[in-house]
């Protein structure tokens, strides 16, 4: 969901950071986002960038001001990129540049106390080495060299890091979809390794059962074709496909009524679609491949039109010869997630892992016996140096009592 106050032309700094909605795999994306406030940063997904809650206060702040709210609403992409927009930052009323600035210092010594605990961290292990590249990147979204107010630098610096850390998000999703899915893959493999020849022809009839289970399904109409809003018309509106109105769809799922169609809105009209391929309740059915599926869909549609979509975009793309698309989505399922090739360098990168890890264990295993060896003989030599203590309080003890004795027989001779 947005913030009501956000517009469209703000799509390079703000467009990935308020609709990214493909979260990592193992969260639960079915749940309904809490209402956002009037004001304020959206109640979206977080971007996982480690200056996260810097970028939605310094927007914040940023849409409060009226001019440079302005400013944003008639900027263009390239306004945005090339620091045009930035300047407007001088501008910006005075109340909201302090608050800024005053953000930027917590910012600051946040980054302080990172790099601190990573120093300490690093002298209380000696195999620990800090990367300091690594380190200098972490302050690469504002001018470190001037940590008590933020400028027109600042704002140039958090849009090139926002767009350049934001815009690889869904190719690295991709990638760890196709992880997950060979380690899957992987796995399955391991089990029929292990079971005789009854119970791999058992599995592997189960297995090929399950695929063409999950294949027998409706028809998925393109995500953004005719026919896919008509059957959301129908189905989720409750009214004829005959009586289809594209202006009457949009303002009817345009949800918190901002004049765009977000991508966590699209995403919404989506549900139908993936909603005749997975199920949660069926074994077949894998709720990870269908968050992937979903972002398939949201990048087709993207990719015809803009993050943020007007009205007037909309009415626009339901022209286009895509639109009347009557061609199936091919799902998933259709298409290997990966090659053989691709899996035998994954289980390869396994085995490696697997033998780093138990060249190491053998390592931590040596170590261990030999302060277990040194602790024997620390043990034995503590027993030794207190038996010739022992000794020696014995033998002392022996010596003063025979002088007692011979100083006693003297006094008594000599009486």
């Amino acid at each position: 969901m947005r913030s009501k106050a956000l517009v469209r032309c703000a799509v390079v700094l703000l467009s990935l950071w308020l609709c990214i909605q493909s979260v990592p795999i193992s969260v639960d994306k079915t749940k309904e986002m809490p209402q956002e406030e009037e004001l304020g940063p959206p109640q979206s997904a977080e971007t996982g960038l480690h200056y996260d809650r810097y970028l939605r206060e310094v927007i914040e702040y940023l849409e409060k001001d009226p001019h440079f709210r302005e400013k944003l609403k008639n900027a263009n992409m390239e306004d945005i990129k090339n620091g045009k927009l930035s300047k407007e930052l001088d501008f910006v009323h005075h109340n909201f540049r302090t608050k800024l600035d005053e953000i930027k210092r917590e910012e600051m010594n946040r980054l302080r106390m990172l790099i601190k605990a990573k120093h300490d961290i690093q002298d209380g292990n000696t195999g620990w080495t800090v990367d300091h590249q690594a380190l200098l990147k972490q302050f690469e979204h504002l001018n470190h060299m001037n940590p008590e107010t933020f400028e027109v630098e600042d704002l140039d610096r958090l849009i090139t890091s926002a767009t350049k850390d934001l815009e690889n998000f869904d190719r690295d999703h991709h990638e760890e979809f196709k992880r997950y899915e060979m380690m899957k893959e992987h796995e399955r493999r391991e089990r029929l390794k292990n079971m005789n020849e009854e119970d791999r022809k058992k599995e592997e009839q189960h297995y090929d059962e399950m695929k063409k289970k999950h294949a027998d399904h409706p028809k998925v109409n393109h995500p953004g074709s005719e026919d896919q809003l008509k059957e959301v018309w129908q189905e989720a509106d409750g009214l004829d496909p005959e009586d289809f109105d594209p202006k009457t769809f949009f303002k009817m799922h345009d949800s918190n009524g901002d004049g765009f169609f977000d991508e966590a809105e699209l995403e919404a009209l989506f549900t139908k679609e993936l909603e005749k391929v997975y199920n949660p309740e069926n074994e077949e059915d894998d709720m990870v491949e269908m968050e992937e599926e979903r972002l398939r869909m949201r990048e087709h549609v993207m990719n015809e039109v803009n993050r943020l979509v007007s009205l007037s975009e909309f009415m626009a793309a339901t022209k286009k010869e895509e639109f009347f698309d009557k061609d199936e989505w091919e799902t998933l399922g259709q298409h290997p997630y990966f090659t053989e090739e691709e899996l035998r360098e994954y289980e390869q990168q396994l085995a490696n892992e697997e033998n780093k890890i138990n060249i190491r264990s053998a390592e931590l295993q040596r170590q261990k016996e030999e302060l277990e060896r040194k602790q024997e003989e620390l043990n034995a030599q503590r027993m030794g140096l207190q038996q010739a203590v022992e000794e020696m309080e014995k033998l002392k003890a022996q010596n003063l009592k025979a002088e007692v004795n011979r100083k006693y027989h003297t006094g008594v001779t000599a009486v």
